[in-house]
């Protein structure tokens, strides 16, 4: 692999990295259990509001209690370091003042907080990468953008699937494929058994918090058949209607796939994306233009799918695909014959990566920030959509609107369009905030109906990310 003659030099000179984690949750933790078999790399510090669960992390990472000590306090904590401590801490802002820190690793899932903490670690001269995509959905694009004219870097992470979808769109462009659409497959999944004529998903204990069986009558099982040519619309509808009853894409799905959007350029299939039940083989089937069998009216689509599987079936885990071409006739036989799932002219090809491994891949986000000044995003990466939401219930004045979880609220991606009060506000923008006044069910939430928080750190980002990219 690239990365291997890329960090060989560094590895002969016995070069470490070393990194902190702010926010110690499932995917946080992750990335501190895996350093020990990371050469190179040295999670130092991990702060928490818990600093239990921040001590937790460490332990979980087989560091010796005794080397596990607390510290508020940056230059106590440096000094530690230096003996070979790891510093757990409730105080996230001393690593801005920890000089050994080159990159930290934002993962509180907290927008205003994220925001904070990532526009101090640029200010302090850390290289930032950015697990919670709440936060990157809003201002990730002015944050990339500052940390390049500081000679810094801005990365989502590897491990996750915004930037690992990124990755692979690019490598499909530089080797000359189309990409018709791409998205990702929910970490939920739809599990069918053909004998007792139902359709299972389970609980993970973080997407899906119970599980949920469906029984598909006999005149519907016929749409949980492969979907025939030309067939794809009436079978995802129908599929959809035998399982309306269980639950479908989330909030988070689509706030990964606005990031993704902002960073290649493809665009939604629709405001709600399609969430289309699909299997592996039915993904270049369903999700290619009209003219080829598919269901979109045009190519360059982003879109989320849930992946319907028996149980002896392997599935997608969350993973991320793309449905490509290539131009030249010759080229696409080769495209559609040597492993890929074809569509049934083979005029078009699945390429899929069935796993994401959250934070046991951000070690390569972190080496190329500190060792090589890289990230493992996109070149380019343009506030072209926003993540919003409107309202399923009535919302009376007062009531605090929550996160991505918030059953009472619905995402779409649309357009991005500046602060104006009648414009619709990115959704994470809302996340924890005031509703103005009374909202009504149905509406979407515009920047005039919440409370203006124009003097935090978030909403002044955004503000100069709306000028800087000129929306």
């Amino acid at each position: 692999m690239i990365y291997s003659h890329l960090f060989q030099p560094f590895l002969e000179k016995g070069r470490e990295v070393q990194a902190a984690v702010i926010g110690a949750g499932h995917f946080g933790t992750a990335v501190v259990t895996q350093q020990n078999q990371t050469p190179m790399l040295r999670v130092s510090v991990v702060a928490d509001k818990d600093p239990e669960r921040a001590k937790s992390a460490f332990v979980k990472a087989d560091i010796p209690e005794e080397h596990i000590i607390y510290s508020a306090d940056a230059a106590e904590a440096a000094a530690l370091i230096r003996e070979g401590r790891y510093i757990y801490t409730d105080d996230p802002m001393i690593i801005m003042d920890i000089p050994g820190i080159e990159v930290v690793c934002e993962g509180t899932g907290v927008p205003e907080a994220g925001a904070g903490f990532c526009l101090t670690a640029l200010e302090k001269g850390k290289h930032v990468a950015a697990i919670s995509k709440e936060m990157d959905s809003v201002v990730g694009p002015i944050l990339k953008k500052m940390a390049r004219e500081k000679g810094l870097v801005y990365s989502p992470v590897d491990g996750d699937q915004p930037a690992l979808l990124m990755a692979m769109v690019e490598w499909a462009r530089s080797v000359g494929l189309t990409v018709i659409s791409a998205g990702k497959a929910r970490d939920g999944e739809f599990v069918l058994d053909e004998e007792l004529g139902t359709v299972s998903i389970s609980a993970d204990g973080i997407t899906v918090h119970e599980d949920y069986v469906a029984h598909v009558s006999p005149e519907d099982m016929k749409y949980f058949h492969k979907i025939p040519s030309g067939k794809a619309g009436e079978y995802l509808e129908g599929r959809a209607k035998a399982l309306a009853g269980l639950p479908g894409a989330g909030a988070f799905d689509l706030c990964e796939l606005t990031m993704i959007a902002n960073a290649t350029g493809l665009k939604p299939a629709r405001p709600e994306l399609t969430d289309g039940i699909l299997r592996i083989t039915e993904l270049p089937i369903a999700y290619c233009a009209r003219r080829d069998g598919g269901i979109y009216q045009d190519e360059g689509i982003i879109d989320v799918h849930t992946n319907l599987r028996r149980r002896d079936e392997s599935g997608m885990g969350g993973g991320v695909y793309m449905v490509v071409r290539c131009d030249n006739a010759y080229s696409n036989y080769i495209l559609t014959t040597k492993g890929q799932i074809p569509n049934d002219d083979c005029s078009a090809a699945v390429i899929y990566r069935p796993y994401h491994l959250c934070g046991l891949e951000v070690s390569i986000t972190i080496l190329c920030a500190a060792l090589l000044g890289t990230d493992t995003g996109t070149l380019e990466y343009i506030p072209r959509f926003d993540l919003v939401k409107k309202a399923l219930c009535d919302i009376p004045a007062g009531e605090v609107l929550g996160n991505d979880h918030d059953l009472r609220l619905k995402a779409m991606i649309r357009p991005a369009s500046p602060k104006a009060p009648d414009n619709p506000i990115p959704a994470h923008m809302i996340t924890g905030n005031r509703a103005a006044r009374d909202i009504k069910a149905g509406e979407l939430i515009t920047y005039g109906m919440v409370e203006d928080r124009s003097d935090t750190v978030l909403w002044r980002l955004r503000a100069r990310q709306d000028r800087e990219f000129g929306l």
